[in-house]
């Protein structure tokens, strides 16, 4: 019995992965190849047995095809981000660029047009793991709908910036993916780099909009100076830092 432990520990320490993928003939190779490679892989034949999956167990990457009968893969992506951050690939039979916009609108961090070779999915599952373990940790759970900072208040789940007049501003998807990235790690200094692998924008150039964008459109809605920022401060050497302490509202 003692000299299983060495290697069960080793195994545990393996990053799971949970492929999500309808087609058997796709989804059983997938994960043998990911286990030949040093991943543990569980599998779901679709969003129901996935979420039974995630409730019972500890995932670090989800490899989830967009198109299976039932609820898609899109519908349960957004319900995922809704709840976690855990990291999310999509597959899909089609590359089109739209489906690539509204997936990454979604929340997914990256994205694999079938056809594909498996040796494409490990590469992409190991530059995801080690881009998403990289990044600083939220310093607060994202419990509280609301979140006030200043005059103004983030309402998460209605997507809305309420001014102190009570009003509603609104926002636009990278707006408020940025301003929630921010949020979660106030006093952090974050690179561009790792803003856009916060915001789900490591594609951005199918967006045409930048980090930089993002932060003065921010900056003009919520600084009562926008070229001398109390919120949203620029770090030098490239990258920004949410200067305020937030709070729950």
């Amino acid at each position: 019995m003692a000299s299983k432990l060495p290697a069960m520990v080793k195994d545990d320490a393996k990053p799971h992965i949970l492929l999500v993928e309808d087609a058997r003939d796709i989804r059983e190779p997938l994960a043998r190849y990911l286990r030949e490679h040093g991943y543990r892989a569980t599998t779901a034949a679709d969003s129901a047995n996935a979420r039974k999956v995630l409730k019972a167990a500890a995932i670090d990457l989800i490899v989830l095809d967009i198109m299976m009968p039932g609820e898609d893969g899109l519908s349960l992506c957004r319900s995922i981000r809704e709840t976690s951050q855990i990291p999310v690939i999509l597959l899909t039979a089609r590359g089109e660029e739209v489906d690539r916009i509204i997936g990454l609108e979604m929340g997914a961090d990256d994205y694999i047009a079938k056809p594909f070779s498996p040796r494409e999915l490990i590469a992409r599952v190991t530059a995801v793991l080690r881009r998403t373990q990289a990044l600083p940790p939220r310093q607060k759970p994202p419990g509280a709908d609301r979140i006030r900072f200043g005059d103004w208040t983030l309402d998460t789940g209605q997507r809305e910036l309420i001014g102190p007049d009570g009003l509603a501003l609104p926002l636009s998807s990278g707006e408020f993916r940025l301003l929630s990235a921010l949020l979660e790690r106030p006093k952090i200094a974050l690179t561009r780099n790792q803003l856009l692998d916060l915001t789900k924008g490591r594609d951005a150039d199918l967006f045409d909009r930048s980090i930089d964008n993002h932060v003065s459109r921010l900056r003009k809605k919520i600084e009562p100076d926008p070229k001398n920022p109390r919120y949203i401060k620029t770090v030098w050497g490239g990258g920004y830092i949410f200067a305020m302490e937030p709070e729950a509202a």
